[in-house]
């Protein structure tokens, strides 16, 4: 079994998540991609502007068509920070899997911050989507050594979408249909969330 773990704050999840998910699931064989949103992470101040339980409702929406897509709730069931080594542990406890965790280059920039790093090395590889301009090169040189020989990358064309400007244009009530799913479009706008009114 090979799954590969795509983890984020989801607030909302958007079609780049859902390309990425999709994209490296096809490109690296694996038999499942788990999202899995952060209940707090320790390396952004801000707090999610939606609820845990609405931004799990929006994945679960988003992935509902997708049977290689799957969902779980386990670092905002546990609470307090998420930390990629400790979920990492958990998971290898109940799923017996080759695991890949799903970063963009963005990320790696502060891998090197991350709790229990050569810890994590043991538990997984990297899949490292890319986008250019940056090159496989360029990225390895953001890779801790303990994950150097642990790295798969995915080639992928850029993406101008983030969940920060979908909360954004929804505030300001710009459109953002080409942004998320319609039906996260959907939940967003029953629940109203992301607006004062």
């Amino acid at each position: 079994m090979k799954i590969g773990i795509l983890g984020g704050t989801f607030d909302p999840p958007h079609t780049g998540h859902l390309k990425i998910a999709l994209t490296v699931q096809a490109a690296l064989d694996l038999d499942e991609v788990l999202l899995l949103p952060a209940n707090q992470n320790p390396l952004k101040q801000r707090c999610s502007s939606a609820s845990s339980e609405h931004r799990l409702a929006m994945v679960q929406t988003m992935i509902s068509k997708h049977e290689s897509l799957s969902l779980s709730d386990m670092e905002i069931t546990r609470g307090g920070m998420s930390y990629t080594v400790d979920t990492l542990g958990e998971l290898s406890m109940i799923r017996q899997a080759e695991f890949w965790f799903i970063m963009g280059t963005d990320g790696l920039a502060t891998i090197g911050e991350w709790k229990g790093v050569p810890r994590l090395a043991k538990m997984c590889r990297l899949a490292i989507v890319l986008r250019p301009p940056i090159t496989q090169e360029n990225a390895l040189t953001m890779v801790p050594e303990v994950f150097q020989d642990k790295c798969d990358f995915v080639q992928m064309d850029p993406m101008e979408v983030s969940s920060t400007e979908i909360r954004d244009r929804i505030a300001r009530r710009k459109p953002v249909t080409d942004l998320v799913t319609p039906e996260v479009l959907r939940y967003i706008q029953e629940k109203r969330l992301y607006t004062d009114s």
